[in-house]
């Protein structure tokens, strides 16, 4: 247990009491701290040193406390016993020294520091978590967050870790050594726009995250209890007369049911027999999303296969004098 020291060093003449006549300390029933320049606390088996000063800021039952307004327990070594949890009575000194103190995020947190407040009664600190409680009752804050993968071993910590359906976006236009075709750049957008669409509508059921380091220019995968369960490709090579362009597809009605679909996995239901039903039910329904491969992952097949979605993955223009044919190649 450590102690949260409010000075750069405790002095001997900080002892809060003094002898009693016998030579003894007084253990209990202390009148006040009187005399006393620093102040060590003992609130619930958390620590502190502090000055009379500091706790004197504001008329509050620390400031009872040092004038002998209020009695005070003090043990053998001169601790000043506080009978409270001392999980936010450092914030409540901060406060004290300040004179305002960053409140944690979390509204619950936020209650409780207001229930210390109220018992040491430091009416600026009540009003400060008064005002904060009332921002988050009226305004909305943006509690959607993306996580970014900054490496494929964080990624697969995250993936493995985590209690929800995973979707992926992976985008790196970048990554392209051939030229784009003309409505690419809008798909590629309206890609990442869905993502974010899909990321507040489902925020909370499902953890969405971005990809930027990986090969694919635009790919969407989808995970369950940890493992990949649908992957959808955008992007296609155009082998055309002159050159290579890569195009960049926008398969939303795909997206979208993969989304749906991954939702079965939420709070562990993906493993029941209706779960491999739907995912059955999925595989190869939506028109026009193109080639759909499934690539098992063991031994034990069935729901352990992983749906593959390429849409147009290779296009050939074959002009001709009497017109343009359209070859497909796998």
């Amino acid at each position: 247990m450590s102690a949260q020291a409010s000075t750069g060093s405790v002095a001997s003449e900080s002892l809060p009491v003094s002898p009693s006549p016998g030579g003894e300390r007084e253990e209990k029933g202390g009148r006040g701290l009187a005399g006393s320049k620093y102040v060590k606390l003992n609130v619930g088996g958390s620590l502190h040193y502090t000055t009379v000063q500091t706790l004197s800021k504001e008329d509050s039952l620390l400031k009872s406390m040092c004038n002998g307004g209020v009695e005070v327990t003090i043990d053998s070594e001169g601790w000043v016993v506080l009978d409270r949890c001392g999980r936010h009575f450092g914030l409540v000194l901060n406060f004290l020294r300040d004179g305002s103190v960053p409140l944690p995020e979390s509204q619950r947190e936020i209650e409780e520091v207001l229930k210390e407040a109220q018992f040491y009664r430091v009416q600026g600190l009540i009003q400060h978590c008064h005002t904060a409680l009332k921002k988050r009752m009226e305004g909305f804050e943006g509690a959607c967050r993306i996580p970014m993968i900054t490496s494929a071993k964080e990624e697969q910590r995250m993936i493995a870790s985590c209690r929800k359906p995973v979707v992926k976006l992976q985008n790196n236009r970048g990554n392209n050594k051939y030229s784009y075709t003309s409505n690419s750049d809008d798909n590629l957008l309206k890609n990442i726009e869905l993502f974010d669409k899909l990321g507040l509508r489902f925020n909370g059921r499902v953890l969405f995250v971005k990809d930027v380091l990986g090969d694919e220019i635009c790919c969407w995968s989808f995970y369950g209890e940890g493992r990949k369960i649908a992957e959808v490709c955008c992007t296609s090579i155009v082998y055309a007369t002159e050159k290579k362009q890569t195009k960049v597809e926008f398969p939303e009605a795909r997206i979208f049911e993969e989304t749906l679909n991954i939702l079965i996995y939420e709070n562990g239901r993906g493993s029941g027999p209706g779960g491999v039903a739907l995912l059955e039910s999925g595989v190869g329904s939506s028109s026009g999303a193109g080639q759909s491969e499934e690539e098992g992952a063991g031994a034990g097949g069935g729901d352990r296969r992983v749906r593959r979605i390429h849409v147009r993955r290779h296009i050939m223009h074959d002009e001709r004098g009497h017109g343009q044919q359209t070859v497909y190649k796998d």
